[in-house]
């Protein structure tokens, strides 16, 4: 049986390829392939960009490939974190595959309804979070996807800086009952 990592283990450094063990250099270099590749993947961004599990790959892939080894890839690893257990590791390839079939493929080209486009990104959002399916930067993979979607509808990128952190967990808590609703409510609340 795989175990879950405990709240001690997240605050530890994950080895990388550049050997870095100070937490602030780790997390420059994360914060570096983020952004960089949120700019790459907006100057790419075209009306009829698809947004399936390749694509999510290929963000988090474009954003850590310089750093960690599992970059793109799902997690092999089980995970908590402020003691919610996010689904088994071995059950993330069925569920990104669920995920994509259910909730990416449907996707409309073009919206023509905002109050839609934000439930809708509300629902990617935080099945995307709930799934989990990286070791690292799962929430900035899920914040980038969310900017896209909404870009690739002609508006400025979401204002995630706005949001109060117990009310996103809490909401994307809430997933797991397919309860959307608070994400909607978020996500209207930060358009």
């Amino acid at each position: 049986m795989s175990r879950y990592t405990t709240n001690e283990e997240e605050n530890q450094c994950l080895p990388n390829l550049q050997g870095l063990t100070i937490p602030e250099e780790i997390a420059e270099a994360e914060f570096e392939g983020f952004l960089m590749a949120e700019i790459m993947l907006t100057e790419q961004l075209t009306t009829i960009t698809r947004f399936d599990c390749r694509y999510i790959r290929h963000i988090h892939k474009l954003a850590l490939g310089e750093l960690y080894s599992f970059a793109g890839k799902y997690r092999t690893v089980n995970m908590s974190k402020g003691g919610f257990l996010f689904p088994s590791a071995l059950f993330i390839p069925q569920s990104m595959q669920t995920f994509e079939e259910e909730i990416l493929r449907p996707l409309p080209d073009v919206y023509t309804d905002k109050q839609v486009l934000i439930k809708d990104v509300a629902q990617v959002h935080g099945e995307l979070l709930f799934i989990h399916p990286f070791r690292e930067g799962n929430g900035r993979t899920a914040r980038i996807l969310a900017n896209l979607m909404i870009r690739k509808q002609g508006y400025e990128g979401l204002r995630f800086e706005k949001i109060k952190f117990r009310e996103y967990v809490w909401a994307v808590q809430q997933v797991s009952e397919k309860n959307y609703h608070p994400m909607e409510k978020i996500i209207e609340s930060i358009f």
